[in-house]
């Protein structure tokens, strides 16, 4: 079942990536960040509260807030550096070099989570970077 819900993952990113280029066409990229931001925050708090999770606010962890904090901080900037990079350049080359996160989070989680390194996830890795240096440079 979690495939289901990677594969809508990977499908609203890639309507992502269309409808952010459009958006940031005119307007400054920082702001077009802080607008999205506001989406997410309405949208986000709107299903928690509609589920009645919030709640449960309350017996979250201290460890799990400070990494929940760190993640959105990264997830911050990640988004900053996406739209800056989307407003310089073309959405065929941008959303690749940004899909590189995929390689790097398996390198990063058999570092840091030490999650198994198969053959299998090195050679799709090594494919991710190659495929997307074929398309990025010419």
């Amino acid at each position: 079942m979690w495939w289901i819900y990677a594969l809508l993952s990977a499908l609203f990113a890639s309507l992502t990536a269309i409808f952010s280029k459009l958006g940031v066409a005119n307007v400054h990229s920082n702001l077009a960040t802080a607008i999205r931001t506001i989406v997410i925050v309405i949208l986000a708090w709107g299903i928690v509260l509609a589920k009645g999770e919030a709640k449960s606010i309350i017996t979250i962890s201290k460890s799990s807030l400070l990494f929940l904090v760190i993640s959105g901080i990264t997830t911050g900037f990640s988004w900053i550096f996406y739209f800056k990079a989307l407003q310089m350049g073309k959405v065929s080359q941008v959303a690749p070099v940004d899909k590189l996160s995929i390689a790097l989070t398996i390198i990063l989680s058999a570092i840091f989570l030490k999650d198994a390194l198969t053959v299998k996830t090195v050679i799709g890795s090594l494919l991710i970077i190659a495929g997307t240096l074929v398309l990025v440079f010419k």
